[in-house]
């Protein structure tokens, strides 16, 4: 009996004249274990390194092609695979492998991480515990996958022979069969445990009023697996029951469909979105299986079963290959709780890419507002500076000014450009989802993109166009009535040193672009926050508040509360992170601060006025090139990683990109005006967002709005 090795090399290069693989196959002599000979072959296939696939596919090929000409190896590796579903459990393997655990987040994030130290007791009784054996080196699962289908196939073929795979299998079931059947049970059983979630009852109260159908299908399933069974002894039993399972889990999917939608308005949580994945996931199975079963039932031979079997089998090498990776784990749950938080930003996205010349000019006014009062906050940050206060004191008051004043422009209507990226990029990644690569809608996406740039560009001009004379307007009536300069000449020049491009301005600006973007995903939490938690009915609800202020005031604040919410602490929180940055950077001894435009150009604003307007033309270019490049800085990597976020918690990607741009820079070439001022007639496109109706509502300012 032959014990598998799982630092066995490959095998010696082969001799001039005879196939490499002659010596692996001529290896293989003795069924020993049942296990050795898979292993002989598979470190025979695997390639020299994982990404080189095309190793892998000319060996499979290659070994299927000859093992007609090694008749021992060919009768053993027959053996093999024979006992590898007669004497090896696999419920397990159909049930578990590829599942999310029913454990909590942090508890599987442990589990993983102590079993990558020390991991599990090899079982090979089970067929689960095989696979990770036979594909037991790092990146098995990447040739196992790019290997194409109907090569696998050619290789079980060979490996069945002749016209093995196509006999008709006898009376008695089959023990794979047997294995298939029961797990289909267990999976039933899961489904209707996780259709009684109270998780799931909260989103959808019907499952309540009406019969479950997560519990209806386990009805069906019973009766399918007897009816099954049945029929393999006698052929002539109907299979009736096969059409009524199949109409009650296409209701499940229909319900969690519902849930799904219903999660986005009524807000989610980590336990409800694993929820849902696990429900998913177990009902993908089940079709799976019963794909498996259907072929069976309609040619009771293997042959038809083959194409389904062999994308069942590389899923599961790669559950198996991958099931204690950290990274795993933590990109799905962040993923699919990412999806659901910028869901709603990605709504709200569409009301910041204008269409038409009102909406444009309503979104200059609002940047102007918003400008204004930046230069405002950028005047009490040079006072609060001017008073040498203790560090924390003053690194409190700073996030403070900064926090208090975005709320502001939130509440009053103002924009403020650079926190339209984490919005915008939601909305293009929802338009780039509904394309699905498309070409004949690229045109149209492309549309979104020129609108998006438009109104960033009116957005970047309402703040500057304000930011600045309210700034010099500041400094000239505190000369007036003050007697004396806002800020002395020193001031300014240190100001005027802070925007320029060769001092460290990019990389803070990049330091407060992650700031815009984090800002974002803390609106969009507090959004869902505000729904699941269902804040605002439980406002409405209060009496003393009721008594105090009167219903229909009560009523107007708690539909403020559930529309603006998360914009409110998205601004606020993203004061706290513009403030901070310079703390956290003294308290670690690292040279941190934040550049941000509207405020670099209010800044300049007071140090043009301090030095009475008189500035070389120089050091004028320097600062209008600075100002610019921080501007691109922080607008390039707030939208770059929200359209990041957007597109992986979508798990979508886009292979298109280059033709896109190409069609872009044609419309900048062919129509450039479109980029800073919209036409005069401008029909809508069916992918780009909706329009808007006029200003941004009363946030636009806001990472999300709903």
């Amino acid at each position: 009996m032959h014990a598998w090795n799982p630092f066995q090399k490959r095998p010696a290069p082969a001799t001039s004249g005879e196939s490499r693989f002659a010596a692996p196959l001529a290896s293989i002599t003795d069924v020993g274990d049942g296990i050795s000979p898979w292993m002989t072959l598979v470190n025979a296939v695997r390639p020299s390194r994982p990404h080189r696939t095309g190793e892998a596919s000319t060996a499979l090929a290659s070994i299927a092609a000859e093992l007609a000409g090694h008749p021992e190896a060919h009768a053993v590796l027959r053996t093999a695979l024979a006992r590898l579903f007669v004497e090896h459990k696999q419920v397990s393997l159909y049930v578990t492998s590829g599942m999310l655990p029913q454990r909590g987040f942090f508890s599987e994030m442990a589990r993983r991480a102590s079993h990558r130290l020390l991991p599990d007791v090899v079982d090979t009784g089970y067929l689960k515990d095989l696979l990770a054996v036979i594909f037991h080196r790092k990146g098995d699962e990447l040739w196992v996958d790019a290997v194409a289908d109907e090569t696998w196939a050619t290789l079980f073929r060979a490996v069945l022979g002749g016209d093995a795979h196509k006999e008709i299998l006898g009376d008695t079931l089959p023990v794979a069969v047997s294995e298939m059947l029961e797990a289909l049970r267990m999976l039933s059983y899961h489904i209707s445990s996780i259709g009684l979630d109270p998780e799931l009852v909260r989103v959808d109260p019907q499952l309540e009023e009406v019969e479950s159908p997560f519990l209806a299908q386990n009805a069906e399933v019973v009766e399918y697996l007897h009816a099954y069974r049945a029929w393999w002894s006698n052929p002539a039993t109907p299979l009736e029951s096969e059409a009524h399972l199949g109409v009650m889990l296409d209701q499940c999917k229909e319900v969690l469909q519902r849930v799904r939608r219903r999660a986005t308005r009524c807000g989610t949580s980590l336990t409800l979105t694993l929820t849902l994945e696990r429900l998913q996931q177990h009902l993908e199975r089940i079709h799976e299986l019963l794909g498996l079963l259907r072929e069976l039932h309609q040619s009771r031979a293997i042959a038809p079963l083959l194409p389904q079997a062999v994308a069942l089998f590389k899923r599961l090498v790669r559950a198996e290959c991958r099931k204690n990776r950290l990274s795993d784990y933590w990109s799905t749950n962040v993923g699919l709780l990412s999806r659901r938080m910028t869901e709603s930003a990605g709504k709200t996205g569409e009301k910041y890419i204008t269409t038409s010349r009102r909406e444009y000019f309503a979104m200059l006014g609002s940047a102007a507002l918003g400008g204004g009062i930046i230069a405002f906050m950028s005047a009490f940050k040079l006072v609060l500076a001017a008073q040498h206060l203790a560090p924390l004191t003053e690194a409190l008051c700073f996030c403070l000014n900064y926090g208090i004043g975005f709320a502001l422009i939130h509440v009053l209507g103002g924009t403020v450009a650079t926190k339209q990226p984490a919005m915008t990029a939601n909305a293009i990644a929802a338009s780039i989802e509904e394309t699905r690569g498309k070409s004949r809608d690229l045109d149209n996406l492309a549309d979104v993109v020129v609108r998006t740039l438009r109104s960033q560009f009116a957005a970047i001009l309402g703040n500057l166009g304000l930011s600045i004379p309210v700034a010099i307007l500041l400094s000239l009536a505190f000369w007036h009535l003050g007697g004396g300069p806002f800020i002395d000449t020193v001031k300014a020049d240190a100001l005027l040193a802070d925007a320029s491009p060769f001092s460290g301005a990019p990389f803070f600006a990049a330091v407060a672009g992650v700031c815009l973007f984090l800002s974002g995903l803390i609106a969009a939490y507090y959004d869902n926050l505000a729904a699941y938690n269902r804040i605002p009915e439980r406002l409405a609800q209060l009496r003393w508040p009721r008594r105090l202020f009167g219903e229909a005031r009560m009523q107007r604040f708690a539909a403020y509360v559930e529309n603006n919410l998360g914009a409110l602490a998205g601004n606020f929180f993203f004061g706290f992170l513009l403030g901070g940055a310079t703390a956290i950077g003294m308290l670690f001894g690292l040279p941190l601060d934040i550049r941000h435009i509207a405020f670099s150009a209010a800044y300049v604003g007071y140090a043009v006025a301090a030095h009475n307007f008189v500035l070389p033309l120089t050091a004028v270019a320097i600062t209008v090139a600075g100002i610019l490049l921080i501007g691109l800085v922080n607008l390039l990597v707030s939208f770059t990683l929200a359209l990041y976020v957007a597109m992986r918690s979508r798990g979508i990607t886009f292979a298109q990109g280059h033709v896109l741009s190409a069609l872009v820079f044609r419309r900048l070439f062919t129509r450039p005006l479109e980029f800073i001022f919209p036409p005069r007639v401008e029909p809508p496109t069916p992918t780009s967002p909706p329009k808007n109706t006029g200003a941004p509502d009363s946030g636009s300012s806001s990472g999300v709005d709903r």
